[in-house]
């Protein structure tokens, strides 16, 4: 493998700012599935064997899906989940916290950022995913935010940015 290319993070919005919301059958959210996972395999092929998560709602659990396909293919790839408090998914649904605990137990690595919630652990864990790659996927709509914040820490950090508008 390219030691440059030693790993890649996600970020990406959750439902509440995607055009389809929560409606994974919509068909711009089918077509976005099939375009993380053209990345991701993309950057496999380039050498990358290890994936980041932050395991969020939305576009985190998209790209942890696509890890977890690709892993299908190609064995050697690992997929590390980067939470930023132990209680993440405790006020989600029912049926998000089925998806999220799944995903869990399909991760690797799990590599908590803080014990308990506190003002700034999504942005701490957001650093921690970009400190430790050389290559951030985004799903973005330009909104201001956390995606946006990683972005642009990522940029600054040197990281290959690829991103996926919506």
């Amino acid at each position: 493998m390219d030691p440059s290319l030693s790993a890649c993070c996600f970020t990406g919005h959750r439902p509440e700012k995607l055009p389809w919301g929560a409606d994974e059958l919509d068909a711009r959210c089918v077509r976005l599935k099939e375009e993380l996972f053209c990345h991701v395999e993309g950057v496999y092929l380039a050498g990358c064997t290890h994936f980041i998560c932050g395991m969020a709602r939305g576009c985190d659990f998209y790209f942890a899906e696509a890890v977890l396909a690709l892993r299908q293919k190609y064995p050697e790839v690992t997929l590390e989940a980067a939470i930023p408090c132990d209680t993440q998914a405790n006020a989600w649904t029912a049926n998000e916290r089925r998806r999220y605990d799944h995903l869990m137990a399909e991760c690797d690595e799990v590599s908590f950022v803080a014990h308990a919630y506190s003002p700034g652990c999504m942005q701490r864990r957001n650093q921690y995913m970009v400190d430790r790659s050389s290559i951030l996927l985004a799903v973005f709509n330009g909104s201001a935010g956390g995606t946006m914040n990683t972005i642009l820490y990522a940029k600054r950090k040197g990281l290959k940015v690829i991103t996926v508008e919506i």
